[in-house]
């Protein structure tokens, strides 16, 4: 599962391939929307939640709160089945999906007009840690590479080579985690994977009511 972008994304892989996924695009329905799309995916294969022998989350970067969504229903779920929970980089899941062949770029909407964004060397393979910043100051540093994603896509001054996905889909970063798991791959921690503070701030000066 991944909420890390405005996509509430839910897959269901059994180590070959995907074989449930349901997606929808509310930036501010994640909790709601998250565990209705758990049900639909398993309906749809037939199978029973206590079934699942993994679980795996994107773990951003992202805003605060969809983040902390998926990162908590994945830890809940690891809890209650006594599975292992697997974090996955988000913008490795897009570019897993991307279908690049040779150097690309991922970049998603991190707000503040300013985007999250990594560089690949293919589809597999990210050549940094991923970073936020704003889309005129890495231009230069992407200039001729495509770069794939919403963050791309709102910014085609700074990105005139940008294309689809535009957000994370659960079956693309449930393969990664699969190939991953199968040949001893870099699987990480199921925590969120922060680059800057949270949007939201506690107001200055505001009033403190002592009741009586």
């Amino acid at each position: 599962m991944d909420t890390a972008t405005p996509a509430v994304t839910v897959a269901l892989h059994d180590g070959d391939r995907v074989v449930a996924e349901t997606g929808q695009v509310d930036a501010r329905r994640h909790g709601e929307l998250l565990l209705p799309a758990v049900d639909r995916v398993l309906a749809e294969a037939g199978v029973k939640l206590d079934a699942v022998t993994d679980v795996v989350v994107g773990v951003g970067p992202g805003p605060y709160t969809g983040l902390r969504v998926g990162l908590v229903t994945a830890a809940t779920f690891g809890s209650v089945l006594t599975v292992p929970v697997h974090g996955v980089c988000t913008l490795d899941g897009l570019a897993h999906a991307a279908g690049v062949e040779g150097p690309f770029a991922v970049a998603t909407d991190a707000r503040r007009k300013e985007v999250y964004w990594a560089r690949y060397e293919d589809g597999r393979t990210r050549t940094g840690e991923p970073a936020v910043d704003r889309p005129a100051d890495i231009a230069e540093r992407l200039a001729g590479l495509p770069v794939v994603g919403a963050g791309a896509l709102l910014y085609p001054e700074a990105f005139p080579d940008a294309g689809g996905p535009e957000h994370v889909s659960a079956g693309a970063l449930a393969s990664v985690a699969a190939e991953r798991l199968a040949t001893g791959g870099e699987l990480l921690p199921p925590q969120p994977l922060y680059l800057r503070r949270p949007d939201a701030q506690v107001p200055k000066n505001y009033k403190v009511v002592t009741p009586k």
